[in-house]
């Protein structure tokens, strides 16, 4: 089979920072299903995994990476249940085994979902990742409760990108929240509010913006940009008793002591957990999945997908890169087989 990869952490604009190369395909065992890939898309995570993989060595095989695909499943484990040969699935992946940049994958039928019958192939592809990873910081981390919560106020830093995108259709329609989004470009505001942002503030002069639209202070707060650069603005903002929720890690220690007289609850999410560790949880990744897929299909949730390129080519998959890189792509770039 074809697949892309590298041997060195090298720039985007090196001649090798992908290579494409022949290699064997793998015969599912246990709960995994091989599925046959008709689209990828590309997330953050690709980008910082490509840049620090391979940072001080050369590796002898190619690195394979992706993390987010739409396929066919060609084959399955014996201990397989949620699915059969000829299935279309989706899902975002496991980050310690061999990824989706690749004409086929293994991936355990546990963080796996239908694909959404009335989306493109796609449309489809632009959102397990982002989708799991807003679900789970609004649903499982701050443990927003629809009736409860009704009304309450978030803050999503990074409207516009990917993860943000799918978190204002889920915090407004699901939860029914009070949705705040950043943004600061012409484009990517009105991209937050045709998504159901209630506001879009410009990050650039946050605190005044917030006073301006009557929100002085927030009930949560969810980070997918620039933790350590948000922290002393996200604890002074923060309603006490609030919670933050944060994707981005920090380089260094967060002064947690600022959460302290409030009572804040802080937590990280990491989509990858669950497969990391194969918690025993690990299924909720197949019911979310389907749940966003049914959200998609009755038309409650829109796909986030934004530019969709053509071809499985190292040209391509460097393009995406590139745009991601750039800290200004707007929603989701997808690459179709």
């Amino acid at each position: 089979m074809k697949a892309i990869g590298f041997k060195q952490s090298l720039p985007i604009s090196e001649k090798d920072s992908f290579i494409a190369f022949e290699t064997e395909i793998p015969s599912p065992t246990g709960y995994d299903l091989l599925v046959k890939i008709e689209a990828i898309s590309v997330n953050p995570v690709d980008y910082k995994i490509r840049q620090n993989a391979a940072k001080d060595t050369v590796l002898d095989t190619p690195k394979i990476i992706g993390w987010d695909a739409v396929g066919i499943v060609e084959a399955v484990g014996d201990t397989t249940s949620k699915f059969r040969v000829g299935d279309q699935v989706y899902y975002a992946g496991d980050i310690t085994r061999s990824g989706s940049n690749a004409e086929y994958q293994l991936i355990d039928e546990r963080i796996v979902g239908y694909k959404p019958k009335n989306l493109s192939i796609a449309e489809a592809a632009a959102m397990p990742l982002t989708s799991l990873t807003a679900y789970e910081a609004l649903f499982d981390r701050i443990r927003i409760d629809a009736e409860k919560d009704k009304g309450k106020s978030a803050l999503i830093l990074a409207g516009a990108g990917g993860v943000g995108s799918i978190a204002i259709q889920l915090a407004k329609k699901l939860a029914d929240l009070t949705v705040i989004a950043t943004a600061s470009r012409e484009d990517s505001i009105k991209w937050c509010t045709d998504l159901g942002a209630d506001f879009v503030v410009n990050h650039h002069n946050l605190k005044a913006e917030l006073e301006k639209i009557g929100y002085s202070q927030v009930d949560y707060i969810l980070d997918f940009v620039d933790l350590e650069g948000y922290w002393e603005m996200a604890t002074d903002i923060i309603k006490p008793q609030g919670h933050i929720v944060s994707i981005t890690g920090s380089s260094k220690p967060l002064n947690l002591n600022l959460l302290k007289n409030k009572s804040v609850t802080f937590s990280w999410e990491l989509m990858y957990t669950r497969s990391m560790f194969t918690t025993e949880d690990i299924e909720r990744q197949h019911d979310i999945l389907n749940h966003v897929a049914h959200l998609l299909d009755e038309g409650i949730l829109k796909s986030t997908l934004n530019t969709t390129l053509y071809g499985f080519t190292v040209e391509n998959l460097k393009y995406a890169h590139e745009m991601q890189e750039s800290g200004k792509s707007i929603g989701k770039t997808v690459i179709l087989y």
